[in-house]
């Protein structure tokens, strides 16, 4: 039989269950900005372009 210890009985599961909602939330992050991008007329893939980015944010300051 294995010896169990606190780790694999109460941390592992709750690691386990935030490492997948982190994984899932990246994921969103990047569906979500690429749909936005392709609402407003652009090429979806073109929102992880530097200048994209360099652009947004000349456009907000």
């Amino acid at each position: 039989m294995r010896n169990t210890n606190r780790f694999d009985i109460f941390v592992r599961p709750v690691l386990t269950k935030i490492l997948f909602v982190a994984i899932l939330m990246v994921l969103a992050l990047l569906v979500g900005s690429m749909v936005g991008f392709a609402i407003g007329g652009g090429n979806p893939l073109r929102v992880f372009l530097p200048s994209t980015w360099g652009h947004m944010l000349e456009f907000v300051q």
